[in-house]
């Protein structure tokens, strides 16, 4: 993957335009970077043409200016598909990544082939009340990290990933998450339930963790069930399934895209 930057912008990103084919793009979940998603770039380089960006605030994109937001997450990537000539791609979204790619797909619906969101929920269909439970919730885990951004690490990757091997790898990412990289978040809201719920035109899939919290598993039941997309929940992993069952992720994802 070549490490790029968005002219312009506080926008880091990664390219693998090495494949004759289609383009995935991957969005990665809050406190890490682009590299959650190193085993799935492993499998699917040569496949698909690859696409990661950090999130402002995440990773090597932290050089914001004034006027730059979360908000504009969406407009910078559809910068990064002109810049490269990039007609339409599948999205991978993991967490608050799942925010990210839906929101793209109701600003540039003609330019996504697919969504496959885990551990996310609709935003199109977010309901108040799980919002202010959300809310509360990211709140004390906002005070824990600004007592200590270790301290908050250790908690986090409990919550974030099942296995031994994907807490330690989220731990290393989390660490290095800046506390002042928090103003960014608030943004966030503004997404939510922005645009009103419409007929989709491509394929969704929607998933989790067997061992993520119950909460999440609800959401993604509801969701596949209005829907009627494609759901998975997966056996022996929690909220990052891409990292603590990396094989069977990249089995499932590459199943759905060639459906798609």
């Amino acid at each position: 993957m070549r490490n790029l930057k968005l002219e312009n912008s506080p926008i880091a990103y990664y390219i693998d335009d090495t494949a004759k084919s289609q383009w995935l793009v991957f969005i990665h979940a809050a406190f890490v970077d682009h590299r959650m998603f190193e085993k799935q770039y492993a499998y699917f380089s040569g496949k698909y043409n690859l696409l990661a960006i950090d999130i402002l605030g995440h990773g090597n994109s932290i050089k914001g200016k004034r006027g730059d937001n979360i908000e504009k997450t969406s407009y910078w990537l559809d910068k990064i598909f002109q810049k490269h000539n990039i007609p339409a791609a599948h999205f991978v979204g993991v967490s608050l990544g799942s925010v990210f790619i839906q929101d793209f797909a109701n600003k540039y619906e003609d330019k996504v082939l697919s969504l496959a969101c885990f551990g996310g929920y609709d935003i199109n269909k977010f309901d108040v009340e799980r919002q202010r439970a959300n809310s509360k919730g990211q709140m004390k885990m906002m005070m824990k990290a600004m007592l200590s951004v270790k301290w908050f690490a250790k908690d986090n990757k409990k919550i974030s990933a099942y296995t031994t091997a994907a807490q330690t790898a989220f731990y290393n990412m989390n660490i290095q998450f800046n506390k002042s990289s928090f103003k960014y978040l608030a943004g966030l809201q503004n997404l939510v339930n922005k645009y009103p719920k419409k007929e989709r035109h491509y394929k969704l899939l929607v998933g989790c963790g067997e061992y993520d919290i119950p909460a999440e598993i609800e959401i993604v039941n509801e969701w596949a069930e209005y829907e009627n997309c494609d759901k998975i929940i997966f056996s022996g992993a929690g909220h990052c399934v891409n990292m603590d069952v990396p094989q069977e992720f990249n089995i499932c994802l590459e199943k759905f895209l060639q459906e798609c």
